[in-house]
């Protein structure tokens, strides 16, 4: 009995032995790292946090009941587009201190929500008395670092050679976003100047003169980035004339990607129709057309440089 006993009281001493010899683990703690921003190159989206962003559109069919005509902005001069675009254009393809060019400046829409939202603006505006006026509603110190208003025509070298010195000055080889928002063939008259696409004598005129406005816009905008087009139709001489689609195919043949076609509506936006709008409705019935009630907004990417050379050259080879 006595050797059992002692037998048994070795097993326990080992045990125990055994038990002490095993190092005690330490819990490992883990601190909860958060994640890193997840942004595109041309914005400051962070993709991660996407679900707070429902303030950004991303559909097809814009409705906005009203323009905003708070702070700077305001609705003395028809033709301009609204803030609310400039809004969404700019968040979702820009990042803080970049540069827009604007190539129809008009009233200064992009210039006022590009200094709203940090951003900075050079705008095109053809008539003089006009680029003066938006320049008033600017500080002296804001048109020295953030805006830069030209007085001139879009579709000129000269203006170009302006934009470009401007660019310089600011520290960029090029913009990193365009805006074009053209006259819609000559529904309104802008100006009595022939570099007016207002006056063209023609429809094609126009589709030649805005061609060349785009192509100045596409060789100062930044590879892979975007520019906004917006423009509407018309109904002349009997027919219903799709300017946006032709104006598409001329921005594409440039080089342009289009990555979105947006329908907005224009009711309660529009200053053309007015007081006039039962006059439209019989000049509708009696011409068998139908009045617009929406403009297009066409969203392109510009595609880099050598793969558009590439594209060209093999073109060339099939053909």
């Amino acid at each position: 009995m006595a050797r059992r006993s002692n037998t048994k009281l070795k097993d326990i001493r080992t045990t125990n032995l055994k038990i002490a010899a095993e190092p005690i683990k330490k819990a490992e703690l883990k601190v909860a790292e958060k994640p890193a921003v997840k942004c595109k190159k041309y914005n400051d989206i962070d993709l991660n946090k996407w679900k707070e962003y429902e303030h950004i559109k991303t559909d097809t069919l814009w409705l906005f009941p009203s323009r905003d005509n708070t702070g700077r902005h305001s609705n003395e001069y028809h033709g301009n587009y609204i803030p609310q675009l400039a809004r969404q254009f700019f968040e979702r393809y820009t990042k803080q201190r970049d540069i827009v060019i604007d190539l129809f400046l008009g009233s200064g829409t992009s210039a006022i929500e590009a200094l709203n939202m940090g951003r900075r603006c050079i705008g095109v505006e053809l008539k003089q008395e006009l680029a003066e006026h938006v320049r008033n509603k600017f500080t002296q110190k804001e048109l020295v670092t953030e805006v830069n208003i030209i007085a001139g025509d879009s579709a000129s070298k000269d203006t170009v050679e302006k934009i470009k010195a401007r660019l310089e000055i600011m520290g960029e080889e090029k913009a990193q976003f365009l805006v074009l928002h053209p006259p819609y063939d000559n529904i309104i008259k802008f100006s009595d100047k022939k570099e007016d696409l207002s006056n063209c004598a023609t429809t094609e005129e126009f589709y030649d003169m805005f061609e060349q406005v785009a192509k100045n816009g596409y060789e100062m905008l930044e590879d892979e980035r975007f520019a906004a087009l917006i423009i509407g139709d018309e109904y002349k001489d009997g027919e219903c004339k799709l300017l946006s689609f032709e104006c598409v195919q001329r921005m594409q043949k440039l080089g342009f990607k289009l990555k979105a076609a947006i329908v907005k509506d224009i009711q309660g936006n529009e200053r053309a129709k007015g007081k006039t709008a039962h006059l439209w409705r019989y000049r509708a019935l009696n011409g068998g057309f139908y009045i617009f009630q929406h403009e297009y907004i066409f969203i392109f990417q510009k595609i880099e440089s050598k793969k558009l050379k590439k594209s060209n050259k093999n073109d060339k080879i099939q053909m």
